[in-house]
């Protein structure tokens, strides 16, 4: 601590912008200012990218904090939160950067807001190296729902790498306090559907190719089970350039949801990307946790915050889980502790993640 404002290394562990996102987030909910210094050190092109600028900035004007640092490149940023309002408000990454994890950054703190927020988030859809908006909708959403709120996510336009162009509407009501969660029964897979999709230039063949391709994949693992992936067209109206892409999702008799996804790019062979996305869902399928590894980290802000023991049974920790963990106890009062689940099947790799959250009260309900 400098005075009262917590310093925050943003090049430990992940050393990405999720420490950004977390650290952020949880200064606007806390009251408690933040000086992040480090940002994304041991990325390519260290520092602030415009999506974790346009996610910042949004969260100063969700609270009217003050931002300092706030420019592209910039490894230093100081951040002193305001009351959190709702209302509209629109993040703009002008470029391909996720709106998803323009999402990460702003739900929990529009969760604790005085009223009910609007946030138009505008950028990439279904963009590399962040979950693409079908996983937000299919998985993220009913799963994150169990801490007792709702949102509403309407997908305006898809954008893609790499000049961006989608818009997602995300509209949420505050809530007085999060529920915890209690999620360590995988059960069995019920069934198992997704949507592989084209848009712009792109023939439906395609999709029907990957759709294909995934499905013999995921056959020669699981015999008895009807797979439904729908190929489809983006509307050209709701689309801007050329994508494609697949998600794939296993539902559970317990109501989990885990996925495998990937998407398409120049001169990658549409059966490879089906092939990746099952691949990916028979890995998350094999450790036996009750949550995928993307969702895995997402829950850790919201568990901190929750009123109550949460508990989540997964496979290995992502080194994301881990830095998520660490951020979110160094500014919470928070705790967490993760242990290898005995488990009567000794094929499986899972752990438990459990946490004591804060008990967050919105101090304007």
């Amino acid at each position: 601590m400098d005075g009262d404002r917590m310093e925050i290394d943003g090049g430990i562990m992940e050393g990405g912008g999720q420490i950004l996102r977390v650290s952020t987030a949880l200064s606007c909910l806390l009251g408690l200012p933040v000086r992040v210094r480090r940002i994304r050190a041991g990325r390519s092109q260290p520092g602030l990218r415009p999506q974790h600028l346009s996610g910042l900035e949004m969260v100063r004007d969700l609270c009217d904090g003050k931002l300092n640092g706030g420019e592209i490149g910039s490894t230093e940023i100081t951040f002193t939160p305001g009351k959190i309002k709702g209302g509209t408000h629109i993040a703009d990454t002008k470029t391909a950067g996720s709106v998803c994890l323009l999402m990460q950054v702003a739900m929990p703190c529009v969760l604790f807001a005085a009223s009910p927020s609007e946030l138009h988030l505008k950028g990439g859809t279904n963009a590399e190296m962040a979950p693409q908006i079908d996983y937000t909708v299919m998985v993220f959403k009913p799963i994150v729902e169990k801490f007792n709120f709702t949102f509403n996510c309407d997908i305006k336009r898809r954008g893609y790498y790499p000049q961006g162009g989608g818009e997602v509407v995300l509209q949420m009501s505050p809530v007085k306090e999060l529920s915890p969660i209690n999620l360590t029964e995988r059960g069995t897979v019920t069934k198992i559907y997704g949507r592989a999709f084209v848009a712009g230039a792109l023939p439906i063949k395609l999709a029907k190719d990957m759709s294909a391709a995934a499905v013999r994949c995921i056959r020669r693992e699981i015999r008895d089970l009807y797979i439904n992936i729908q190929p489809v067209r983006e509307p050209d109206d709701q689309a801007v350039g050329t994508g494609s892409g697949i998600i794939i999702v296993a539902e559970t008799s317990t109501g989990c949801l885990l996925a495998g996804s990937s998407l398409g790019k120049r001169g990658k062979n549409a059966d490879k990307v089906g092939i990746e996305a099952a691949e990916m869902l028979l890995q998350n399928l094999k450790h036996g946790g009750t949550v995928d590894d993307s969702l895995q980290d997402q829950l850790i802000i919201f568990m901190a915050l929750a009123k109550g023991v949460s508990r989540v049974k997964s496979g290995p920790i992502t080194l994301h889980t881990q830095t998520a963990i660490h951020f979110a106890e160094q500014l919470t009062k928070a705790k967490f502790t993760v242990t290898k689940s005995e488990e009567e099947n000794p094929g499986n790799d899972t752990y438990i993640i459990e946490c004591q959250g804060m008990g967050m009260i919105n101090p304007n309900l």
